[in-house]
């Protein structure tokens, strides 16, 4: 029987356009929408910043709240942690999807400029970004928190829960409290670099990297600053013990884990990806 040896059918224009549609996009193009965002961040007022970054914090305070109910209310089985860590989720959607600015998400898009550009003006607008975002985030948290204490919010139950959730902000060492930081502040980072081309699964992805952080307890340093400082307000721990034991360590080690494991390593792939001129 006589072989075929044409050669396939040619696409049209229309068909190539539509195979490039369901290409998965390049390390490049992925690093290159980030890096879009990352200077309309830097280009955006002060004042601007520091609302969205207010709006941020307190909007953190219902993953502390979701987890509490969910943690009441599963009652006290073997999966109870399983599920209250789905509440995890919630200020993170909030945050996320309303397009308030949280600090770690701004660990890597500015760092990603910083690298490109490496002039000291771009240094200072990052690290003047920086400050007002965790200043204003870390003040919505604070508020949230206090208002918690100061209120009679929730079922008696459930502020036995928020008391519970709060004690497991504390109980490491520095040492260890940093080292654990560095995966929350690794799969932040990573989830932004998921987010571009997410597109109808935006809320699956954030769902399924806050689940991970919040059922390993890797401390996230504003999500976590709600039940800490709640745990100072309320009275069992000190401002001390939340400075040293939670606040340092866990700050320190979420900007590891976003700058250094995500954001010089993503800049790596790309910038050696890239030929050479006249290769």
């Amino acid at each position: 029987m006589p072989q075929d040896d044409s050669p396939p059918t040619s696409l049209d224009p229309q068909e190539k356009r539509d195979a490039r549609r369901r290409e998965s996009p390049s390390a490049a193009v992925v690093y290159e929408a980030i890096r879009g965002e990352a200077e309309n961040e830097l280009s955006r007022p002060l004042v601007a910043l520091a609302w969205s970054a207010l709006a941020a914090g307190l909007s953190m305070g219902f993953s502390f709240i979701a987890q509490a109910l969910l943690y009441s209310y599963s009652g006290d089985v073997a999966w109870r942690p399983i599920v209250s860590s789905f509440g995890y989720s919630v200020g993170f959607l909030f945050v996320i999807l309303g397009r308030q600015q949280l600090f770690t998400e701004n660990t890597l898009t500015p760092v990603l400029e910083v690298l490109r550009v490496r002039d000291l003006a771009t240094t200072l607008g990052t690290l003047k970004l920086w400050a007002v975002v965790l200043c204003f985030n870390m003040l919505g948290t604070a508020v949230f928190a206090l208002v918690l204490t100061q209120f009679d919010l929730l079922a008696p139950k459930i502020d036995e829960a928020l008391e519970a959730i709060a004690a497991r902000e504390y109980g490491h060492d520095f040492g260890t409290m940093f080292v654990r930081a560095i995966f929350a502040g690794w799969l932040v980072a990573l989830m932004v670099w998921l987010m571009p081309f997410a597109e109808s699964a935006r809320v699956g992805v954030i769902i399924l990297v806050t689940f991970v952080i919040g059922l390993a307890h890797f401390p996230h340093i504003i999500a976590g600053s709600v039940a800490a400082l709640y745990g100072v307000f309320q009275g069992p721990h000190g401002f001390g013990d939340f400075l040293f034991g939670f606040f340092a360590p866990t700050l320190l080690g979420n900007m590891v884990g976003g700058i250094m494991l995500v954001a010089a390593i993503n800049y790596a792939q790309v910038s050696y990806s890239k030929p050479e001129a006249g290769g």
